[in-house]
């Protein structure tokens, strides 16, 4: 028995060596990459669209080749949506996962709460969502963006005002209350005044509400041309539902992105998500290589649409795996290193980050106007890159 004994243990002694050492040999052959994004909670739907896509650039990666011949070992991290629970995801992915980069980043408080964490300890982090524009007007050398900031997303909406909307003079620009909702009402007011537009009204509220009739209802009574929202999913449909059922009629409907553009939002909506126009970062038409490519490979591995929000997190797997290769050691200093000096084309656009204004290690792209056609979301200016010609103006309730 002593011996069977003896034997037993000296087998569990080269178990344990072995599961010791051989994990190390896998951790050395892999490459530790650290994501952040909200995957259950009220953002959710967003968490999963990034997930799909961050996931499906990762395997394309790895099996051609990883990281010179390294494979990227993704550990995704839930946020739920929440800005203390996104600092103690990235702290356990520094401290305990002891990965050499980060990325994800949705909503710009989670954001704002990570990055913060990110530049103290000094480990380099690639936004592709978050969106205020104070992210990336602090100097801090190791944050970095790929999406634009949310003070450019109607960049494209407002060309259209100027060569076809001219008739608008008026706009109510509804917003949630959240640094995201707070940080692009704030700047789409300038751009209004800029252009001429009267704002006559500008109106937060919480988001969840299930009750959005009376500030409708007061909207309303001002006779706006145009009412402008930032808004996420749920209340981006029950704004839309609502403003059906009180017969409110300005000349449009314009979302500042987020939750106008996930196909949940012509499902939530229904028939009053019809010419509903919305600002976008990207569409499958764009002009950029693989963009289409993306798309179609998204609908065949999920069979469901993806849009700008996947596109982001598609292009950020790559960038972040083009900084690995060129990286002069696996440290976070060298990967931020390579970061700063990245200049490549992607499915999301050019990614090259520079400084401009207030701004530093920021991407700059173009943005794009997209609007639902019969359950279709279509792009519908620039016309260069249009699929549908666009429906203005929007025809009344009663009139459909």
């Amino acid at each position: 028995m002593k011996n069977v004994a003896k034997v037993v243990s000296i087998f569990s002694v080269l178990v344990f060596l072995g599961a010791v050492f051989g994990g190390a040999a896998l951790a050395a052959d892999s490459i530790k990459v650290g994501i952040v994004l909200p995957l259950t909670g009220k953002l959710a739907k967003f968490g999963e669209i990034e997930n799909k896509s961050f996931l499906m650039a990762l395997d394309e990666i790895n099996a051609a080749g990883g990281v010179n011949g390294k494979k990227i070992d993704l550990i995704i991290e839930d946020t739920t949506g929440k800005p203390d629970v996104g600092r103690s995801a990235i702290e356990k992915l520094i401290s305990r996962d002891k990965v050499i980069v980060v990325g994800g980043g949705y909503s710009s408080s989670v954001t704002w709460a990570t990055i913060a964490v990110a530049q103290q300890r000094k480990m380099p982090f690639l936004v592709n969502t978050g969106s205020a524009d104070r992210i990336t007007e602090q100097g801090w050398n190791y944050i970095f963006r790929l999406n634009p900031p949310v003070s450019e997303y109607p960049k494209a909406f407002g060309s259209f005002l100027e060569n076809v909307a001219k008739d608008v003079k008026t706009v109510a620009i509804l917003h949630e209350n959240s640094l995201f909702g707070q940080s692009g009402s704030k700047k789409f007011v300038k751009k209004c005044k800029k252009m001429g537009i009267e704002v006559l009204i500008k109106e937060g509220y919480e988001a969840g509400a299930i009750d959005f009739k009376p500030l409708l209802v007061k909207v309303k009574a001002l006779k706006p041309d145009l009412v402008y929202m930032i808004s996420y999913i749920m209340d981006a449909s029950l704004l839309m539902r609502q403003s059906k059922e009180l017969n409110f009629n300005p000349k449009l409907f314009v979302g500042g992105a987020a939750g106008f553009t996930l196909p949940e939002f012509e499902k939530n909506a229904g028939a009053a998500s019809d010419y509903v126009f919305s600002a976008t970062l990207w569409t499958p038409s764009v002009p950029y290589p693989g963009a289409k490519e993306y798309y179609d490979k998204f609908v065949a591995k999920y069979n469901t649409p993806t849009e700008y929000h996947g596109a982001e997190a598609y292009a950020a797997m790559y960038v972040i795996a083009d900084a690995l290769k060129r990286a002069g050691t696996l440290t976070p200093d060298g990967v931020r290193d390579a970061l700063a000096g990245t200049d490549m084309m992607t499915a999301f656009g050019r990614v090259k980050f520079i400084s401009y204004g207030k701004k530093t290690q920021q991407n700059s792209l173009p943005t794009f106007l997209v609007q639902w056609i019969n359950g279709k979301l279509d792009t519908v200016w620039p016309k260069d890159v249009s699929t549908h010609n666009y429906i203005y103006p929007v025809p009344k309730w009663n009139e459909r």
